[in-house]
Order: C-alpha cells, then structure tokens, then sequence
C-alpha cells in the first residue's frame, strides 16, 4: 500500500492547498524535535515533511493520487493531469528541516512567533500563531495562508523580525609567483583549490576541489591581481568569498626586471675593460646576442638593447629594452714587471 500522505496530514483526499499548507504548518510545529521529545517525533517530522512535498506539488500529487507512493517512486506513468513527461521519479531529499526553513522563513520559528514563556501551548489548536496575529494588530490573526506568506503580503522585512543578512567574506588573497619566461610568453597556470559548499538542503556543506584555470598574459607586471569572484567557502551565512591572485617575479638566474625592462649584470676583466672586447648576452627568447665594446668600459658603464626586453602589457606586439650593466673584474694581484709597464703607460689622470 505504501505510505497515506493524507493521513499523515491528517485532511482528507480531496483538500485544497490552502488546506494542505494549514495542516503542515500545524504538524510540523506539534512534532518539530525542539519542542516535541517524544522518541518518535524526528521520525514523525520527517514524514510530514515528505508528505507536505508530495501533496503541494500538482504533478507529484496526481502520480501519488493514481500509483500510490511505490508508483511515485518506482517511476510509474500518468495518463492524466501530470504535466511534462509521462515517467516521474520521485525521491524525498531526505531532509525535513529544509522543508521546515522554506516554508516558515527560517529554521526556528519558535523565538519567534511563541517565546520562551510558550514552551507548553496546544499545538492542536486551528492555528498556533492566531495569538501571534492578535497579539500584534495583524488582521484575522494569520490564518490567509502561512506565515512566510503573511510577512511578504505585508512587507515586512525578514530582517525585521530577527533573520540577518547574508555577508560576504573578504577576498582570500594568494600569491602566485611566475617567472620572466612565463612573463615573456604569458601562460596560463592550473590551480587547485579545496574549498566548502553548501548542499542542495541548504544548511550541511561539503568540501569539494576545483581547479582554477589562470590566463597570465604577455607581459604583465608584478603586483597584477586576477580574480575569480565567489569561488570561497560557502556556508548558511555566507556569500562566499572572491579568490584573488597577485603576480609575485621569481628570481632568475641571469635578469632582473624593471618595468618591461630586464636588466643583465655583465662582469668583464678589467683587461677587456681597457682593451676592448665583444660579450655575449642572452635574452629571455635563448636567443644570444654579439655586443662588440671597443671603447673602455667604466665599472657601472650601461648599453641598452632596444626592444629586447618584456611586452607591452598593453600592447604586446612592443617590447621594453635589455639592459646591460657591465661590473668590471679588477685581479686581486700584479706581477711587479707588469705593474712597471702599466705605471709608464696608463695616463696619470
């Protein structure tokens, strides 16, 4: 036979919604576990829960009024009435206090409509919140529908009677190091983060991975921040969070970087200082280029090597120069014959 939906609600087959909101709202707050301790009042809460999803949903009604629950279930045929296709599944979320929270506006009505001095009022009544309604100069009580209802009639904020807001957490900010190369040809980087969900009941969370797929374009400067908005840990009262990355340079073996620039230490003899000579320098591309010298090369002398350096992060199809700064080797001694030669040779100022 399966389950009665109706008897559970305690309204006869052929009730209308009204009737079926009013007898939910009545059952659940006679059984809901925080006021209700009888053993089997979670199990209780639980059915009601089902069965208000079942009857105040037209096409899951019509299958449960032709097939019954092992029908509605199983996946049986609706010949009449069930809109969409004619094989329905149907499986309760497994849930009832995010059928509750739905319903009422929130998941503890109690506080508010009842108060604590309410602990022991007769949940049999028509309507347990006719009180309420009298109370605080509410029109016929509230019985027109149930309680979410009346407040948005009304326009009555939920703030107002006691449910916040949601925040947003501030952006959770990494560091994302790249290298010039990367920087050079821009790239794109996988990062995988770990981070908290919310279930579809709205209230339990689950941690799940994701994999964020970052576009570092040509020539972007240290400091860059890319971000990917609401990619944070959720939970019941949460925005998530943005994830935010910035651009940090990773030290390289050869250059450092100034802008779109990159700048190249060149260490020479002081012979090759004084005498000339032709060094070799790289560029981030492992191209090597020819750099003849032939005046002397002064310790802190620099060349400049236009167009050699970083794109444009505006205009990739430019690029910043390569600057060469020369360090001169100076030797820790001089045989006396050649420090003779030089003492006659080089100009005394």
């Amino acid at each position: 036979m399966g389950k009665d939906y109706y008897k559970t609600l305690g309204i006869p087959k052929g009730s209308n919604e009204e009737e079926i909101k009013k007898a939910y709202r009545r059952m659940a707050l006679r059984f809901h576990p925080d006021k209700n301790k009888d053993a089997n009042a979670e199990e209780k809460f639980k059915e009601i829960a089902e069965a208000y999803e079942v009857l105040s949903d037209p096409k899951k009604r019509v299958i449960y009024d032709q097939l019954g629950e092992e029908g509605l279930k199983t996946g049986g045929s609706s010949s009449s009435g069930a809109p969409g296709s004619s094989t329905y599944h149907y499986t309760f979320h497994g849930d009832p206090h995010a059928t509750f929270a739905s319903f009422f506006g929130g998941s503890n009505p109690f506080d508010m409509f009842f108060g604590s001095n309410q602990q022991d009022m007769d949940m049999e009544e028509d309507d347990p919140f006719a009180h309420f309604g009298r109370q605080f100069g509410f029109p016929g009580g509230m019985n027109n529908g149930f309680p979410g209802e009346g407040r948005r009639r009304r326009g009555v904020q939920s703030e107002r009677l006691g449910a916040g807001r949601k925040h947003q957490d501030p952006p959770v900010v990494h560091e994302l190091k790249v290298s010039l190369e990367e920087i050079f040809h821009g790239c794109t980087k996988r990062m995988k983060i770990t981070r908290r969900r919310l279930n579809p009941d709205g209230r339990s969370m689950r941690t799940e991975d994701k994999i964020l797929n970052i576009v570092i374009k040509k020539g972007w400067k240290e400091g860059t921040k890319i971000t990917f908005p609401k990619e944070g840990d959720e939970t019941p009262e949460n925005i998530p969070a943005d994830i935010a990355f910035v651009l940090k340079d990773k030290g390289h073996a050869h250059f450092k970087r100034d802008g779109s620039n990159i700048i190249y230490n060149c260490k020479i003899s002081l012979k090759e200082a004084l005498c000339g000579c032709t060094v070799s320098i790289p560029t981030l591309d492992n191209r090597v280029i020819s750099l003849p010298c032939h005046e002397i090369i002064r310790p802190g002398t620099v060349k400049r090597l236009r167009g050699e350096g970083l794109p444009f992060p505006k205009s990739p199809s430019q690029r910043g120069d390569l600057i060469v700064e020369f360090s001169v080797r100076f030797p820790d001694r001089i045989p006396p014959q050649s420090r003779e030669i030089i003492r006659q040779h080089l100009p005394q100022s």
